[in-house]
């Protein structure tokens, strides 16, 4: 059975178990009781399919999205818009900020337009990689004449460009106490960001549906174990079920 029905199964019961024991001592629900409510949840494999498809379609996964969409029936989706996006997200990843910021441009000019702080966390990766690079009096001209700017005028920028800033003073990084921006993480942060206010242009959701549905089927759990023992999911990339501890 599917990782995703079982997950979304296991949700759907332990909802009613809880509103069914609310008035009731904690009890114990047998595998068999259990598998036996997980059954009798009807869930509509149409619903099933585009909960994937909107995560690869989220997350950038072009070749699977395009081979789902064969095999599923799941409607038609613009291929072109997840490459263009996938893109721009690279070349954040890979420290190419000003092609970035160009192919952004070429998707939708108004996106960095009407997002003053997401443009302005793209020229801050920007001065991060001058930096790098080791191109001190660039990266300071750079600061100096695109960010001092926006900072003069938001005082959370000039926090930022700040510790940004800070980086040049510094021969040794690993001294530094915001030596974290140099890190792989801070180029995926920028690049998170740009991919969901790219989303959020083209009327898509910035998140994918299915992390949002587990994090729900961990609280619901939780919020189940206060009133029963029961078969429960403790590791989410299996969806085993575990029977309870009495």
């Amino acid at each position: 059975m599917s990782l995703f029905w079982i997950v979304i199964r296991q949700l759907a019961e332990i909802e009613a178990m809880t509103d069914l024991l609310q008035a009731m001592s904690k009890k114990v629900i047998t595998r068999e009781e259990w598998e036996k409510k997980l059954n009798d949840v009807k869930i509509r494999k149409e619903d099933m399919n585009k909960l994937v498809m909107n995560f690869l379609v989220t997350e950038g996964y072009v070749e699977a999205a395009e081979k789902f969409r064969m095999e599923s029936g799941t409607e038609h989706i613009d291929l072109a818009t997840i490459t263009d996006r996938m893109a721009v997200k690279k070349a954040v990843q890979c420290g190419n900020v000003e092609d970035a910021i160009e192919k952004v441009n070429d998707l939708n000019p108004e996106i960095l337009d009407t997002n003053p702080q997401l443009f302005f966390h793209l020229q801050q990766q920007r001065l991060i990689e001058l930096i790098r690079n080791g191109k001190v009096e660039e990266a300071l001209e750079f600061a100096q004449e695109e960010l001092a700017p926006r900072g003069e005028e938001n005082q959370s920028f000039l926090e930022e460009l700040e510790r940004t800033v800070a980086l040049l003073a510094f021969e040794d990084v690993s001294n530094c106490p915001v030596g974290e921006l140099l890190d792989m993480s801070q180029r995926l942060k920028t690049a998170s960001e740009v991919n969901a206010a790219i989303l959020t242009s083209q009327s898509h959701e910035k998140d994918p549906k299915l992390p949002s549905l587990l994090k729900m089927l961990i609280w619901a759990q939780n919020q189940l174990d206060k009133k029963a023992a029961y078969p429960r999911i403790n590791d989410l990339s299996t969806a085993k079920l575990e029977d309870p501890s009495v």
